[in-house]
């Protein structure tokens, strides 16, 4: 009875343990990229998988943006290290040097860092593949050029693209869009410009007007709030533009042909969940594509009645067949190692 007795109080404080544990408030620090909140596009993606995740686990969140977020990286990981954040995660790619050095000397915090891989024992990198993604959106826009029958398509079979900065990060999505676009038609034309900004809607604006009255049909836009400028520049010259990222479709019904997802916002949250969940490896790379789910593209609500219905399944065959190896995209980040 005795011995019976001690069981039950062993059991019990082990069930007081588990539940004090479990109730734990975990603190996540997320760091903005360049853009800010508001792009309606990277960084509020990554927001919302933040706000998602406070929701869902009881997890205290903080999103903490700065002016210049490439030149304060390491003063913005070091103060969140130092006010006692369990995880740090910064969504900002030129964060991979400053943060090798940070993690170094705060090696009970946990930090990840998404685009870029940073090897460290305390840091989870995670790597999205755009170049799928993107050679899907290239492969549409390919298609819809040289289709004079869709409204706003003229004879000359050209798109563009226009890229935040000038980066091996940036350039993934362009060199993937690229090759989707050849692989339907070598002969389109591809425009390429670079905005040096991820806050300029302006800037992006005049980009892409030059690029319709170049007699592009269609715009990708990999420019973060940027891209805002492209997608009005599109509506106003009665083109398409694509967005990326989020679903940006929305912004300008009928103009944005497509956007290409960028699930940042699974990311987030997954990484949370790791965390509550224990399962939080430092030194792991976790990439997100199309088979994973991670990367995708939009179900083209404003547009999909004005494209032929063999275009999309053909983009569905092609997504297809990247998924099983049929067809692999060049991942520029990967030939220059």
């Amino acid at each position: 009875m005795v011995k019976h007795l001690k069981f039950l109080l062993v059991v019990v404080l082990i069930l007081l343990m588990v539940s004090f544990v479990g109730a734990r408030k975990y603190r996540v620090a997320l760091i903005i990229a360049q853009g800010g909140l508001g792009d309606r596009s990277y960084n509020d993606s990554g927001f919302a998988g933040l706000t998602k995740a406070a929701y869902d686990f009881g997890v205290k969140v903080k999103a903490i943006e700065s002016k210049d977020v490439v030149a304060q990286g390491e003063k913005l990981l070091r103060d969140a290290a130092k006010a006692g954040f369990d995880l740090v995660i910064t969504l900002e790619y030129t964060h991979f040097e400053p943060l090798a050095r940070v993690a170094k000397d705060f090696p009970k915090t946990k930090f990840a860092i998404l685009n870029i891989k940073v090897d460290a024992p305390n840091v989870t990198s995670v790597i999205f593949k755009e170049h799928e993604g993107s050679f899907l959106v290239g492969a549409l826009a390919a298609l819809v050029t040289r289709d004079t029958s869709i409204p706003g398509i003229n004879p000359q079979k050209k798109i563009g693209v226009i890229g935040g900065t000038k980066s091996l990060g940036i350039d993934k999505f362009l060199v993937g869009y690229e090759e989707g676009a050849h692989y339907i038609d070598p002969e389109v034309e591809v425009l390429k410009a670079y905005s040096f900004s991820f806050g300029d809607p302006a800037k992006g604006y005049e980009l892409a007007k030059a690029m319709f009255e170049q007699g592009a049909d269609v715009v990708y836009q990999v420019a973060g709030g940027t891209g805002i400028g492209i997608i009005k520049a599109a509506k106003d010259a009665g083109k398409y533009a694509i967005g990326v990222d989020s679903d940006q479709d929305y912004l300008a019904p009928g103009h944005v042909l497509c956007s290409m997802l960028k699930r940042v916002d699974i990311a987030v949250y997954d990484l949370i969940k790791r965390l509550v969940e224990g399962k939080l490896k430092g030194g792991e790379v976790i990439y997100y594509g199309l088979k994973e789910g991670g990367i995708d593209i939009s179900p083209m609500t404003y547009t999909r009645h004005i494209i032929p219905k063999e275009y999309i399944e053909k983009i569905k065959e092609l997504k297809e067949k990247i998924i099983k190896g049929e067809i692999v995209v060049t991942d520029i980040t990967q030939q220059s190692k």
